[in-house]
């Protein structure tokens, strides 16, 4: 498997690059480009293969892609990466915890950010979009109303559930079960989030290790392609023996500043 990583928070992120001994990719939080470029740099390492851009809204914004967003900030970053060929990042969550006003707000908006995120989506080349956990077939139904739901075979993009067994008392048979359905609809285009290894928030527990190898073990039964984990902050000498036991080896890693010229 390609066992990636979430960078959110690169002054702590950062600590964790020392104990990366595998070919792996960074998904990079930033509020632009130029940040973006910056980070990069940074985080130059001989086993980060790639970089991902996850732009990130301000809080007052919403922080996260949803059609309660600010349409400025939106409009902001799409517009940024009109004919731009770097791997980008949606993560489309609800702006609950970081702006509940938007929810008042931006009623109005709604229809016409959903229309606007949809649209980049489609339209752009090479997009991941991270989504809330499986829920089953209803729910997705739900999270496609609400724009936080993108079909891969509709959109062309590579869908990402965020299944943290740290925070939320998945049934093992459940998950089995839904990554099984998304690896034989979606293929190589279904990806998972794991964690979370090092906290965001205050009020999130980090998973323990054998959680995360029964995790990895679930991903490999399943032939998941790519498993992220949220996030490089919690990287250390045990994950990381841990980690290298089911990661791919020997790919070349691909030269990180290519398409670097925006």
């Amino acid at each position: 498997m390609q066992i990636s990583f979430f960078v959110e928070f690169p002054k702590t992120d950062l600590e964790g690059l020392k104990y990366l001994s595998w070919p792996t990719k960074l998904y990079i939080t930033a509020r632009n480009l130029e940040e973006f470029n910056n980070l990069k740099k940074k985080f130059k390492n001989k086993y980060v293969k790639e970089f991902i851009y996850w732009p990130a809204l301000s809080k007052k914004e919403g922080y996260w892609i949803s059609p309660f967003s600010k349409k400025e900030g939106l409009r902001r970053i799409f517009q940024e990466l009109e004919n731009k060929k770097v791997p980008v990042m949606i993560d489309a969550e609800l702006p609950t915890t970081q702006n509940p006003l938007l929810y008042i707000t931006q009623l109005f908006n709604f229809f016409g950010n959903r229309r606007l995120i949809r649209s980049f989506i489609k339209d752009y080349k090479d997009i991941n979009v991270a989504e809330y956990y499986p829920q089953g077939k209803l729910m997705n139904s739900v999270l496609k109303v609400l724009g936080l739901h993108f079909d891969p075979k509709i959109y062309g993009c590579r869908s990402i559930k965020m299944v943290y067994h740290s925070m939320h008392k998945f049934k093992k048979e459940f998950i089995t079960k839904e990554l099984e359905e998304g690896v034989k609809r979606f293929g190589k285009n279904y990806l998972v989030a794991y964690g979370v290894m090092y906290h965001g928030n205050s009020w999130e527990n980090k998973i323990t290790s054998q959680q995360l190898k029964t995790d990895l073990e679930i991903a490999q039964k399943t032939k998941i392609e790519e498993i992220i984990i949220f996030r490089l902050a919690g990287l250390n000498k045990t994950f990381s023996s841990l980690i290298k036991k089911y990661s791919i080896e020997k790919i070349q890693p691909k030269n990180i500043y290519t398409n670097c010229s925006y």
